[in-house]
């Protein structure tokens, strides 16, 4: 950084170029998320009415399109070497890399089962399609079989040292799911009740340094639509107040050894705000976002039915404003990731 700040050896200056160049000048990462597959194409047959299998090229031309248009607005694009390649090269210039790791179809569904990568895929050849950053998502309940967990925190541990051997950012994104083993957790009423707990525990799971996570990307440990006094909130029987949301939120921010990015989750990009709003209020350090279907969701049905050409005018003026608020929120609530915990790679000399 300016001033002297990060120094030392060069194999620490590239961990830490490939960072600056997912964030903002001020250190802020607002990434644009559109590495879905699998769902992403059951979203668009569905809009279709249709049972067939979606084309890949369906799939390129959308991400082409939410790409090019929603990037200069973006610290970042987070892609999948798979359908997404074609539209790096429609990036605003300047806008940093981030590639999927993951196979896809990987999903909660399948938790007993050991997640995998897109197995002609590695870390080096991640960097050589283009990524200045590597992104994985695992399912993770920490209160899960020991045998299963043993199973995914070794998965997690090769990663890493894959990305620190070439010197990669590596963006973890756990997301929980309710044990099977307690029934009192199954209804969403009650899993949002034991949710901040789960996030936190995984977080500070992934945060210890044997797995050579640089950044969490993680969810949100607290459900809008269950907190009382949130514009967001669409039910009666709320799980938490709006102070015990506040201290779920700072529970999780404590417990993180890493930065902290926030994932969209789905929700809209004005429950995405109200959500942020609520962790500043916190007093939770993060430093950023990686949002996909917060902001262009909406567009499968449109891209669906009407074509390329509709989602495109509606990108350019939903989808940017989506994005515009976002960034907004960003600049008064977030910190850079230089002032957080990271790995030693991203410690200053």
């Amino acid at each position: 950084m300016s001033g002297g700040k990060w120094e030392g050896t060069n194999a620490r200056q590239d961990k830490l170029s490939r960072l600056r160049a997912c964030s903002d000048e001020h250190g802020i990462i607002l990434a644009l998320a559109i590495d879905h597959r699998t769902n992403l194409a059951q979203a668009l047959a569905t809009a279709r009415g249709s049972q067939d299998v979606t084309a890949a090229s369906d799939l390129r031309t959308f991400k082409c399109l939410v790409t090019q248009i929603l990037t200069p607005y973006a610290s970042a694009v987070l892609l999948d070497p798979e359908y997404g390649l074609e539209a790096l090269r429609l990036r605003h210039p300047g806008t940093g890399v981030m590639l999927a790791y993951e196979r896809s179809g990987y999903s909660a569904n399948g938790r007993n089962q050991p997640p995998e990568v897109i197995p002609h895929y590695s870390v080096r050849r991640l960097v050589e399609a283009g990524a200045q950053a590597v992104k994985v998502l695992l399912y993770y309940n920490p209160f899960d079989d020991p045998h299963i967990n043993s199973v995914k925190r070794a998965y997690v541990e090769r990663i890493g040292a894959e990305c620190q051997a070439l010197e990669v950012p590596f963006f973890l994104e756990p997301l929980v799911y309710p044990s099977e083993e307690r029934p009192g957790e199954t209804s969403e009423l009650s899993f949002a009740r034991a949710k901040p707990t789960y996030v936190a525990r995984t977080v500070a799971e992934f945060g210890q340094p044997r797995y050579g996570v640089d950044v969490l990307k993680v969810e949100w440990p607290v459900v809008p639509t269950y907190i009382a006094g949130l514009r967001s909130c669409e039910t009666a029987v709320p799980a938490y107040s709006r102070d015990e949301a506040i201290e779920h939120l700072r529970m999780v921010g404590m417990a993180a050894a890493k930065p902290l990015v926030y994932l969209s989750a789905g929700y809209s990009s004005a429950t995405v705000c109200e959500l942020l709003e609520l962790a500043a209020e916190a007093g939770v350090p993060f430093c950023g976002v990686v949002c996909g279907r917060a902001l262009w969701q909406d567009g499968i049905a449109i891209y669906a039915k009407e074509g390329a050409a509709a989602l495109e005018r509606w990108l350019a003026r939903e989808g940017v404003a989506a994005i515009q608020a976002i960034a907004h929120v960003l600049r008064r609530c977030a910190t850079p990731w230089w002032q957080l915990k990271a790995s030693d790679s991203c410690q200053p000399a």
